[in-house]
């Protein structure tokens, strides 16, 4: 996101260091291409100020960290700041039996030495208009992001809310750490966005970047329109 005060970005996706044997594992059809994205809108990575992670699982947080043809590994954003939560970071140096296998190493040591992480406790305004809540849930250090613009509103609801057909709050993903946290707070953050009129913005979807939804759970408007 383009704001008056920075640019933002939000997730980081896979990155390039998958080796084949993963690519295969995890069904990786197309390459990372988040930074030829960017060069298409004219921005380079160097000019992100904010990566804004929900969590820091290797899907959402892989591309922070990247390997050039040489094999060297570097912060793709040098110049900008991370955000996410404290008791994230936390569980990422130490993680439970469960999480160890969605924290990988490769990802986190070259952040570890950097200046570029922003912690973030609770609830924390981003740039104006963009703000982080922690909500736990999928992990512990889970993340929403809330965004506002020109009198409209949307939320990103990270793994709480993947995809569009997960709006019935019992509909929780099997990688969820905490299933239960996850539904309370997918009901909540949905009731009240439902009240706002706001959109909801999904990671995981294949068929829609957006949508609004009815208090029936009916989806009123989507983007992609088509």
């Amino acid at each position: 996101m383009k704001t008056p005060q920075a640019l933002v970005l939000i997730e980081s996706g896979i990155g390039n260091k998958l080796t084949d044997k993963q690519k295969k594992i995890y069904r990786i059809r197309e390459e990372w291409s988040v930074i030829g994205e960017l060069k298409q809108l004219g921005i380079s990575r160097e000019d992100i100020d904010f990566v804004v992670l929900t969590h820091y699982d290797f899907d959402h947080a892989g591309g922070v960290v990247m390997q050039d043809d040489g094999g060297k590994l570097s912060l793709t954003f040098p110049k900008a700041k991370h955000v996410i939560q404290q008791k994230e970071w936390e569980d990422v140096l130490k993680p439970n039996i469960r999480s160890v296998n969605t924290y990988w190493p490769v990802n986190i040591e070259t952040m570890k030495s950097s200046s570029n992480l922003h912690l973030a406790s609770g609830t924390a305004e981003v740039v104006p208009g963009i703000s982080v809540v922690h909500t736990g849930g999928h992990n512990e250090g889970h993340q929403v992001v809330m965004l506002e613009s020109k009198g409209e509103k949307a939320l990103h609801l990270g793994d709480l809310l993947p995809t569009h057909a997960h709006a019935n709050p019992l509909w929780v993903m099997a990688y969820d750490n905490y299933p239960m946290e996850s539904i309370a707070a997918k009901e909540q953050w949905l009731k009240q966005g439902v009240a706002e009129g706001v959109w909801f913005t999904f990671y995981h979807d294949h068929f829609m970047t957006a949508c609004k939804y009815d208090d029936k759970g009916n989806i009123t408007e989507k983007w992609p329109k088509g």
